[in-house]
């Protein structure tokens, strides 16, 4: 039994962890899509829209735990642009405050969106995952459901014992059509048997 053993190790002891997380929480705020493995991404998440959340009350208590869960202060250096200019690094803290949370302020959770890829990792082929950062006022798309069939339940109906009697024995016997239909489908017909 895995009773308090919640989450996945990675193959990493906890500091290790950790730091892998707050890495790429700071990665995905400021690039607002990373591809990784699909566990990673699985963990990620809640780490993730914790931050959020906590970037809506817009406190200074809220700030100072969002600094304390990622580690510091940390700014994400980008890539040069198209045209090969530098480009200034990310505050991750400031843009979670000024930027994400009045996003995702009506939104009541799900600031993420985990796309699985059909290309596998090179070195051991581990499934990857796209994981990103939902657009101003876009849904989540939800999986269809299948509509199963089911069978629209009847009434239960209770009825006298001696109602049900005394119309049984007052039944017709069956008409010729249904012992026609009975033969057909090889059901023996009561007048055959007497």
């Amino acid at each position: 039994m895995r009773h308090r053993k919640r989450g996945r190790h990675l193959g990493r002891n906890a500091s290790h962890r950790k730091a892998l997380i707050r890495n790429m929480a700071c990665a995905l705020i400021a690039h607002e899509r990373i591809v990784t493995t699909v566990p990673k991404a699985k963990e990620l998440r809640p780490f993730v829209e914790r931050l959020i959340t906590l970037a809506k009350r817009n406190t200074l208590h809220s700030r100072r735990l969002i600094i304390a869960r990622l580690g510091g202060k940390k700014e994400v250096p980008l890539p040069p642009d198209d045209k090969g200019q530098e480009r200034d690094p990310v505050r991750v803290v400031a843009k979670l405050f000024d930027e994400l949370a009045p996003r995702y302020k009506d939104r009541p959770g799900g600031y993420t969106r985990i796309l699985k890829q059909h290309k596998r990792r090179l070195g051991d082929a581990g499934p990857t995952a796209l994981i990103e950062l939902l657009k101003e006022g876009e849904e989540k798309r939800s999986k269809p459901r299948k509509e199963g069939r089911k069978k629209p339940k009847q009434p239960r109906i209770i009825a006298d014992t001696q109602t049900s009697t005394a119309e049984s024995a007052a039944s017709p016997p069956a008409s010729s059509e249904s012992t026609e239909s009975a033969q057909q489908q090889g059901i023996p017909s009561e007048e055959k048997q007497s």
